[in-house]
């Protein structure tokens, strides 16, 4: 009898445990603000490093060090070229270019900042933001857009990949 009731215990304990799997959360946020007196959008993202540099090592072939004493001039060069190829704006239905202008540490975040200049009158945005849905399925990327004091917030997945945001 006491073997049944301890091997009972044991299961239910084994199944409990198990129902609190821990998930890794994968979410990067990014931040779009229109500077009109600057006719610029600026762009600040926040990703964790650790999907960033798998993301850039699955796309490019080669393992990535960024934000580590290992970081090369090589990653940072893949990380302005992912970015160009993964965040793309269409500003009035015309295409721009996505400037990576620098990057900074915080904890186990990549904060990275970019632009886009030479917008003068912003009308529509058309964002596509594949940043890590390429490789994950799981990954969402929130975007907060903030112009003419209206914000609006678009969350991109691997299936949501592209929003025309309107001003």
């Amino acid at each position: 009898m006491k073997k049944t009731v301890l091997i009972a215990f044991i299961g239910i304990l084994f199944c409990s445990f198990s129902a609190f799997e821990v998930h890794k959360f994968y979410m990067a946020i990014f931040q779009v603000n229109y500077a009109p007196e600057k006719k610029m959008i600026q762009i600040t993202s926040r990703i964790f490093m650790d999907d960033l540099n798998l993301a850039i090592e699955k796309k490019y072939g080669k393992k990535a060090f960024l934000g580590t004493e290992k970081e090369s001039n090589e990653d940072v060069s893949n990380l302005k070229k992912y970015f160009t190829e993964n965040l793309i704006i269409k500003v009035n239905g015309q295409p721009k270019l996505v400037v990576f202008l620098s990057k900074e540490i915080e904890g186990d975040v990549l904060i990275c900042y970019c632009r886009v200049s030479d917008v003068a009158k912003l009308q529509t945005a058309e964002i596509t933001n594949t940043v890590l849905t390429h490789w994950n399925s799981e990954q969402q990327n929130i975007l907060h857009c903030t112009a003419f004091g209206e914000k609006k917030t678009v969350l991109f997945t691997a299936s949501n990949k592209t929003e025309v945001l309107k001003f």
